[in-house]
């Protein structure tokens, strides 16, 4: 409890300015630490495996199922998976505007779970399934002007847990919210006929959507096409955002990619429609380096199913996740190569050489220089908040530093510079990195150490504070 108390007394400390950089050099020369790897599977967030969840609400109001804490905190604990899909299926209102209170407070019910248990949630709202293969008509999904009134009631929930939701699936269209077996947004008889109109009305979903969420979540989309289309880009890395675009806001920087028939064919079910399918995967490689990428595999398909060419593929796509429940056959074909799918999948951060510092003067300069290393598939495609943790016996102080992991690229180093000023309280202070989730709520005692990010290296994690020990002491001295 002592730790907790200093923690949340942290206090702030502040770059220092030009004029009082010159004075770095007039401290004690710098020290160097190398830092080994680990090859852990780490519990982080936004990244990995995930388990698949649904719930229902019929006319009847039944079929809601809601979300066990100790469930999920199993998740975390025993298989480090940190992140759930999680279904919300709308049968009761595809033929009513009004969403229930009682429906609305069962959601907001199961976001607190979530975060209870230290879990983020893939979203994604749908109002059918089928009863049986093949599907049959009607399929049992709402128009557009019910969807989009349904998003505007859902609005305050997803606003108020915007911490917990890692990014919403576009949904609510089809069969399972995958946008193909539709009554409203393609021809019934052949959904793969979708007139203009029907675009203009998908398009209005995902605007909403987008209007719905705080500016830093991501929706996506279950196939490129989807997002070439509605807004108006070309396929191949032409069409797929650049690294001026990356984060700006604007409605592609904000659409990302779900596969759920990841490998299962040469185009995966139709997931991949330009000619070549190749262009479209370049679309998909560009495009995912700023935007996340995941999904689920669905059909044994060997050779392309097989590890090998998985790995390659969610390498070159940036996986971010997987579902870890689906297709069995296919998980189970890579063998003990699904250890490296669970390092691997999203960043894999890591300290690779640090420079500091080690004796100034209170109130003096401390150079700090660290080389981070990604060995993940993607980047992290939410911000995090770096600070620089000085923690003493008495008091903690920190330094925010204007670093944005988001950039810290698959298969990079990163180096991290910075010069701060030194706390005014003589004394030995532990230095240490904090990625923090950059909500004020996970940023708290109780939430840090679940959704700040874990480093892998040995021997560097604190797990009662979420921090990353930099293995160095900074001496404050009269």
């Amino acid at each position: 409890m002592k730790l907790r108390r200093l923690i949340g007394a942290t206090l702030v400390l502040g770059l220092l300015g030009p004029a009082q950089l010159a004075d770095a050099h007039r401290d004690s020369p710098t020290v160097t630490r190398t830092y080994p790897a680990s090859d852990a599977v780490i519990a982080n967030q936004e990244r990995g495996f995930y388990h698949h969840t649904e719930t229902h609400y019929r006319a009847d109001g039944s079929g809601y199922v809601p979300l066990n804490l100790e469930t999920l905190r199993g998740f975390r604990t025993q298989e480090s998976v940190t992140q759930i899909l999680r279904v919300f299926y709308l049968e009761k209102f595809a033929s009513i505007d009004k969403l229930d209170p009682a429906y609305l407070d069962l959601v907001r019910a199961d976001f607190r779970t979530a975060r209870a248990a230290g879990v983020k949630v893939l979203v994604r709202f749908a109002y059918a399934q089928p009863p049986g293969w093949p599907p049959t008509i009607p399929y049992g999904d709402a128009p557009v002007q019910r969807v989009l009134k349904h998003i505007q009631q859902l609005t305050p929930i997803l606003r108020e847990n915007a911490d917990v939701i890692a990014l919403v699936q576009s949904g609510f269209v089809g069969l399972w919210g995958e946008g193909y077996y539709t009554d409203h947004f393609a021809d019934p008889a052949d959904p793969s006929k979708v007139s203009d109109q029907n675009w203009a009305d998908r398009r209005a979903v995902i605007m909403a959507l987008l209007r719905a969420l705080p500016r830093d979540l991501m929706v996506q989309v279950r196939t490129p096409y989807m997002k070439q289309r509605m807004l108006g880009l070309p396929t191949g890395t032409e069409g797929a955002l650049s690294e001026d675009q990356a984060y700006d806001g604007s409605p592609a920087a904000r659409i990302g990619h779900h596969n759920d028939c990841f490998l299962a064919s040469p185009d995966d079910f139709g997931t991949y429609l330009s000619d070549p399918i190749e262009l479209d995967k370049d679309f998909v490689a560009q495009d995912t380096n700023y935007v996340p990428e995941g999904g689920e595999t669905c059909a044994v398909n060997s050779p392309r199913s097989d590890w090998d060419s998985a790995a390659a593929e969610m390498a070159r796509l940036h996986f971010s996740y997987l579902n870890t429940d689906y297709h069995p056959d296919v998980l189970g074909s890579w063998g003990s190569n699904i250890t490296t799918a669970k390092q691997k999948l999203g960043y894999r951060l890591s300290l690779v050489r640090g420079e500091f510092t080690a004796k100034t003067r209170p109130g003096g300069a401390v150079q700090v220089g660290l080389d981070i290393r990604n060995d993940g598939w993607a980047a992290p495609y939410h911000r995090r908040q770096v600070q620089l943790i000085f923690q003493g016996d008495k008091h903690s102080y920190r330094v925010d530093l204007p670093a944005d992991p988001r950039r810290w690229a698959a298969g990079t180093t990163t180096t991290l510079k910075a010069t701060v000023r030194a706390p005014i309280a003589p004394g030995r202070y532990r230095l240490l990195l904090n990625l923090a989730d950059p909500s004020p709520r996970l940023q708290t005692p109780t939430y840090n150490p679940l959704y700040a990010v874990q480093l892998a290296n040995i021997g560097t994690w604190q797990p009662a504070t979420g921090y990353n020990e930099l293995g160095q002491d900074v001496i404050v001295s009269k």
